[in-house]
């Protein structure tokens, strides 16, 4: 019974449950900057190709 109470009262499994949240955050996040930042230097680069022809 000690065992059951001493599993109930672990927060460790908590823990590692935020900091996976965060991770996924974190990494959305970043794949939308990528993509922000693709869309700018695309946009950029066929400025650049207009202007030279």
């Amino acid at each position: 019974m000690s065992g059951l109470i001493g599993l109930l009262e672990d927060e460790g499994g908590a823990t590692s449950i935020e900091y996976a949240i965060i991770a996924g955050l974190l990494s959305i996040a970043i794949v939308a900057a990528v993509n922000a930042i693709g869309t700018s230097l695309n946009t950029s680069f066929e400025s650049v190709s207009a202007g030279l022809k």
